[in-house]
């Protein structure tokens, strides 16, 4: 079981984060916690959102260019726009019996699958000037 302290410090971590509905990057929080405590390094909150998505306070969710840091910690999928670097939750339900179809056939015992749809997102393709 993992200890972990509850301070000052990571409570205005978590709270940036609670905050957010955009997934927001761990240098975005830095700046917001900087913003009201300019005592704190950005080491701390790197390591104090490591800690926190490690204890299930919050969900670390792995995209290209920066981890993102989510709020909501039941298992769903993510979509990245590559042309803004947008992530929002994608509207879909977990699909569980790919975790038990995994088990059935290789015998490996999956407690979650993350996917993220990559695409673009209807404000930049609106803009009409898709890479």
């Amino acid at each position: 079981m993992i200890r972990y302290r509850t301070t000052k410090q990571n409570q205005l971590i978590l709270d940036a984060v609670q905050k957010h509905c955009d997934h927001p990057t761990a240098d975005q929080i830095y700046l917001e916690v900087r913003a009201s405590n300019d005592q704190i390094s950005r080491g701390t909150v790197y390591r104090n959102l490591d800690k926190l998505a490690d204890l299930g306070s919050l969900l670390r969710v792995k995209v290209p260019g920066a981890d993102r840091y989510d709020c909501r910690l039941d298992v769903h999928y993510h979509m990245i726009c590559r042309k803004c670097g947008a992530v929002v939750d994608a509207p879909l339900a977990y699909h569980h019996e790919l975790d038990q179809q995994v088990l059935e056939q290789t015998g490996f015992l999956v407690e979650r699958h993350r996917t993220v749809f990559e695409g673009i997102c209807p404000a930049c393709a609106a803009d009409g000037t898709q890479k």
